[in-house]
């Protein structure tokens, strides 16, 4: 009757976070950008996908939370995407990804910050 994995996948597709899923879509969009970045950068690379990550994580984790372990992760991934968008921005002016597909990732994490950001601070 009360089966948990009925219930849950039930509750999941009504919960649906505008922002998480704008934050898939950025961090599609920056992971693809550096997956061929010349060797010398790959550490670069390698922390815009960490990073990248970590904005989608943290806001479905934040979702799934409450009181303020929510506003700390949400704080977590608003930080994630500040430093997603400073690495893309250096590589950018290194040459070594796509200027025209950074700027529409970079626009995106924008939006992302932005939402974020009214999650964080809803009075403001």
């Amino acid at each position: 009757m009360n089966d948990p994995e009925v219930t849950m996948s039930n509750a999941l597709a009504n919960t649906n976070l505008i922002a998480h899923e704008k934050a898939l879509e950025a961090a599609g969009d920056a992971i693809t950008l550096v997956l061929r970045v010349p060797a010398p950068l790959k550490s670069v690379a390698d922390q815009v996908i960490r990073s990248a990550s970590s904005v989608p994580a943290s806001l479905a984790e934040g979702h799934g939370r409450s009181g303020r372990d929510r506003l700390h992760f949400w704080r977590i991934a608003y930080a994630s995407a500040k430093e997603v968008d400073s690495h893309l921005r250096l590589l950018t002016r290194a040459g070594v990804i796509n200027t025209a597909k950074a700027e529409q990732a970079l626009e995106t994490l924008d939006q992302v910050r932005a939402m974020t950001w009214r999650l964080i601070n809803p009075k403001t």
